[in-house]
């Protein structure tokens, strides 16, 4: 914005706002700003999206043709349609309950007029006709037009992508969806509800959606190979079942052809991807960090570089005033009594302004404001031109080496600055601020200084994204010096600091910001082009920040996320929040993500491992015109113990590995080549027990070929698990445990269709089983531990 100064209009007094009685007359005639649902879904959508799936429908299908056969325990796969669709209905919802919860403590709060007094009202409270008052950092909500404008302007970026400040005037329109830059103002809401923009914004802003998600796209992709591979080896699984020789008994057929079909459907991939990312919402909403968007938790996961704001972030959003130190001369009780003026003229104090009216008391006499030019970011200071004595007084506020860049004044207060102090200079001007020019006509009076309070759990957070390989970079508008001292006291090595006014060359401004860890002097515009920068160079970029000045760098991150306490501007572009403002809840955001993503990753290895062998074997019944070995019961078992148990607590533990690209290329690079090892363990011990012919009864044939698929299937489960400690060995053991009781005891065996009386069949289908599971150990070591295993 630039320093063009626009007079205040409209006299506030004669702006009253709606009476308590034309409130409830709006209220009774439905005129209220009804917001959609903050989560996005209804309990009714979130029911229908987890029913009415297609791995349920294709379940369901299967489930109905085998119960006309009347094998109800070969039909115990239907239980996991139930259970998928449970699970992931009761995980959705307590994500829905934990973002509505957050929501409100996060959501904009905007002040109206009524009955003539200010009061703080819910969005959903506003009504046509309301008075709304507005200052800087504030997000317009709701539509309306300018009643008043004391030096007003607003950033419509978010709706036309423009990012300079629009100057608003009384009768000039007001969007929500865009936020006040500098100056304060009051509009009359002329729309609500769904007719307002601010509904879509709502609809957005805590939605509950996979939308841009790497991770699902890559699922997605997966999904669409199986399709392709499960229809046709599907057709013609059915079509070699019917041609089988001897007596075709149908129910036997479709018990073939089911106990083919449901293994190759990744039934709980899609439910464990959906919990994980559930249960992340509601691990982090404990922490009071709100997550606007799902996809932000798989975005953390790959940051690599996060860019903070200083102010607000590292150090507490709040000064304390420190001293004056007078330049021109030693009369410091004029200047703190003009300090206190300025202080407690601004309608809209900042940080700095309230540190001053804290550290002095209002005056007794209020000295007539003639002119003022509220601070903006851009140029980083603020004047107020005053009328008492007869004459005009115009003083300037601000940062110092802007002010006064070449005196020794400036050389002054970089030494308070290279201390950890916050300095600003205060002068006069004989100028009107329009005509100002900050390098010559300013006439230094004082420097001002402020004492900046450190957060405490910053040193360790800095430290944990030290350990992850988490290059940190501090960008601040505050001198580059002082904030290099700031960081110095965090017991971070900075290097070289640079002066963000000195990048002035496009081709060594990516390289800059690239290779420097502390910018200071840096403009809004410059903070979103660092960002930018670092994207082009291929960075995941998470952004933190609290001011309206950050609205454009936190956009434009990959992640942005906002303090609670920051204006409502950031808090609405941000896709995460963190509502008790502690810098120290990201290393938990950071490490959620980092477990939900790496550990889908892992378990989406047993998912496809198992579709993987289970289109092999029935590829390879059909070349060799044999009876499919397994009933439905069979892959159920399989399903429950070696892959959705298993996979259910391996997708629960803390992972560190970082996100990467790539998903779908590494998975496929272990999962395949295991489910073919797997498969033709299966086909072969089936092969050798039955002598090359199978007979029409072939339970024991079947049963040494189950065990042959679990030996070296559970090997790949104790492959993803590792590291091992207790409980995963314990995971592992149980399943264990299980399986000698079915195969050994005679009522699981009847009742799972099973023999293993035929101790020779037994021992072949054993010895496959290890010789499989030697194989994918090999596998391992060639492909799988180096994009698995964490250090």
């Amino acid at each position: 914005m630039n320093n063009t100064v626009h007079q205040a209009q409209n006299s506030p007094d004669t702006i009253k706002g709606l009476t308590a009685a034309e409130v409830q007359t709006r209220i009774e005639h439905g005129q209220i700003n009804k917001l959609p649902p903050r989560s996005g879904k209804t309990v009714a959508n979130i029911i229908r999206d987890n029913v009415c799936t297609r791995i349920n429908a294709i379940l369901g299908v299967l489930f109905v043709m085998v119960a006309i056969t009347g094998s109800w325990i070969n039909s115990a796969f239907g239980v996991l349609i139930v259970v998928n669709s449970l699970i992931g209905i009761v995980q959705e919802l307590r994500a829905k309950s934990t973002l509505e919860s957050l929501s409100l403590i996060g959501e904009e709060h905007p002040i109206v007029l009524r009955d003539g007094e200010e009061r703080e009202v819910t969005q959903e409270e506003l009504v046509l006709d309301d008075v709304v008052v507005v200052k800087a950092g504030n997000q317009i909500v709701v539509d309306g037009k300018v009643l008043a404008a004391d030096y007003l302007a607003v950033d419509e970026s978010m709706l036309t992508g423009e990012s300079d400040p629009v100057v608003k005037e009384p009768g000039d329109p007001i969007v929500s969806g865009s936020f006040v830059v500098v100056g304060t103002g009051k509009f009359r809401v002329s729309k609500v509800g769904a007719e307002s923009y601010a509904a879509q914004i709502a609809t957005q802003a805590s939605k509950f959606t996979l939308h841009k998600s790497q991770l699902q796209a890559g699922i997605d992709s997966i999904l669409k190979y199986i399709t392709l591979i499960l229809i046709p080896v599907g057709i013609l699984t059915i079509i070699a079942q019917m041609r089988q020789d001897g007596p075709a008994d149908w129910r036997e057929v479709i018990l073939a052809i089911t106990g083919a079909l449901v293994p190759m459907v990744p039934e709980g991939l899609i439910l464990i991807t959906s919990t994980a990312f559930a249960l992340g919402v509601i691990r982090l909403g404990k922490r009071k960090c709100l997550v606007q968007e799902l996809p932000a938790i798989e975005g953390l996961a790959r940051v690599d570089v996060v860019c903070a704001d200083k102010t607000g972030t590292l150090t507490e959003n709040t000064l304390e005033f420190s001293q004056i130190v007078a330049l021109a001369d030693t009369n410091t009780e004029a200047y703190r009594e003009a300090l206190a003026q300025l202080a407690w003229a601004d309608p809209d104090p900042n940080a700095t302004t309230q540190a001053l009216c804290d550290a002095f008391k209002k005056p007794a006499h209020a000295w007539h404001v003639h002119e003022r030019k509220p601070f903006s970011s851009a140029d980083k200071w603020a004047g107020i031109s005053f009328q008492y004595d007869d004459a005009v007084h115009s003083f300037v506020f601000g940062a110092p080496d802007v002010l006064d860049p070449n005196a020794q004044a400036g050389n002054q207060a970089e030494q308070f600055g290279n201390k950890g102090l916050r300095v600003l200079m205060f002068g006069i001007v004989n100028k009107p601020f329009a005509d100002v020019d900050v390098a010559r006509d300013v006439t230094p009076l004082a420097l001002v200084l402020f004492d900046q309070k450190l957060r405490d759990d910053v040193p360790d957070t800095l430290a944990y994204f030290a350990e992850q390989e988490v290059n940190l970079k501090i960008i601040s508008g505050d001198n580059a010096k002082s904030v290099a001292a700031v960081t110095r006291r965090l017991g971070v090595n900075v290097g070289e600091t640079v002066d963000a006014r000195t990048l002035t060359d496009p081709a060594s401004f990516g390289e800059t910001v690239e290779n420097a860890q502390v910018f200071g002097r840096v403009t809004p515009a410059q903070k979103r082009e660092m960002v930018r920068a670092l994207q082009e160079r291929g960075h995941t970029v998470a952004m933190t920040g609290d001011g309206v000045n950050d609205v454009l760098a936190l956009k434009d991150s990959d992640i942005g996320v906002a303090m609670g306490t920051g204006s409502s501007a950031a808090r609405s572009v941000a896709k995460i929040v963190l509502l008790d403002n502690k810098f120290a809840t990201l290393p938990y955001v950071v490490g959620e993500g980092r477990r939900v993503i790496g550990n889908i990753e892992r378990v989406a290895n047993l998912f496809l491992t198992k579709t993987i062998y289970s289109v092999l074997i029935a590829t390879l019944v059909l070349l060799s015109n044999v009876p499919f070995p397994f009933q439905p019961i069979h892959v159920s078992i399989t399903g429950w113990f070696t892959i959705g148990i298993p996979a259910f607590f391996l997708a629960l533990p803390p992972n560190n590995q970082r996100a990467r690209d790539g998903f779908v290329r590494r998975v496929l690079s272990f999962a395949a080549p295991a489910g073919v090892i797997v498969g033709l363990c299966a086909f072969t011990a089936y092969m050798v027990a039955s002598g090359g012919h199978v007979p029409a009864r072939h339970i024991q044939e079947s049963t040494a070929a189950l065990v042959a698929l679990i030996v070296p299937a559970t090997w790949v489960v104790a492959l993803i698990a590792r590291p091992w400690n207790w409980w995963k060995i314990l995971l592992l053991t149980l399943p264990l445990v299980a399986y000698s009781i079915i195969f050994t005891c005679e009522f699981t065996q009847r009742l799972f269709i099973l023999d293993s009386s035929n101790e020779m069949m037994m021992l072949t289908g054993l010895g496959i089983g290890f010789i499989g599971a030697i194989c994918v150990e090999v596998l391992w070591h060639l492909v799988g531990k180096k994009n698995y295993v964490q250090e």
